[in-house]
């Protein structure tokens, strides 16, 4: 079983290409999918998961000053621990890492490029069950945290306690191993270029 993350802000891209994976995944390769729309979260991804594959569109995030000092680090994990097959609608402004397949090439040429990728690692290792990072509450937290709304906010959106925002917070911080509450938007010396 080959492990795959999908990172792309775009959700009808995320969701479709993972059902797209699933669809096919009757034949004689099977794929365990995990769709993310954040950088920190996917880096986090990589280091724990370890996917043998990650299909990222970064157009979007080079864009986002929040997201974009995430994605050298995110590149370089990349490099040392999966493959990647980026989706490119435009040249990436950072280091070119992985293969490139046009986001609108036909939906064969990716299929044939994610299943060379995959076949050109030695044999998988069966997959062991893999529980997320982040449970969903916490995905949709550090989301919303992300675009900057407060704890009120979030907590009124997400209809909870401040208290359980707060706590929230500290899980996400502990898992993803970030220092304090404003780690995840200041950029840090390893990520700036």
């Amino acid at each position: 079983m080959y492990k795959i993350l999908i990172i792309d802000r775009c959700s009808f891209t995320r969701l479709g290409l993972e059902a797209w994976l699933q669809q096919i995944n009757g034949g004689s390769t099977s794929f365990l999918v995990t769709p993310l729309n954040s950088l920190l979260l996917a880096k986090a991804h990589i280091e724990s998961w370890q996917p043998h594959l990650v299909i990222a569109d970064f157009a979007a995030f080079q864009h986002d000053l929040q997201q974009s000092h995430f994605l050298p680090a995110l590149l370089a994990v990349c490099e040392q621990r999966s493959r990647l097959i980026r989706l490119q609608s435009e040249p990436l402004t950072f280091k070119n890492v992985g293969e490139e397949v046009a986001k609108n090439a036909p939906i064969e040429k990716l299929e044939r490029r994610i299943l060379a990728v995959l076949h050109s690692w030695p044999k998988a290792h069966p997959a062991r069950i893999a529980t997320p990072l982040l449970t969903r509450q916490e995905e949709k937290v550090l989301s919303l945290w992300m675009e900057g709304a407060s704890n009120q906010a979030i907590a009124s959106e997400m209809q909870i306690t401040g208290k359980t925002v707060y706590t929230y917070k500290r899980n996400i911080r502990v898992k993803l191993k970030v220092e304090n509450r404003f780690s995840p938007f200041i950029p840090s010396a390893e990520c700036v270029e």
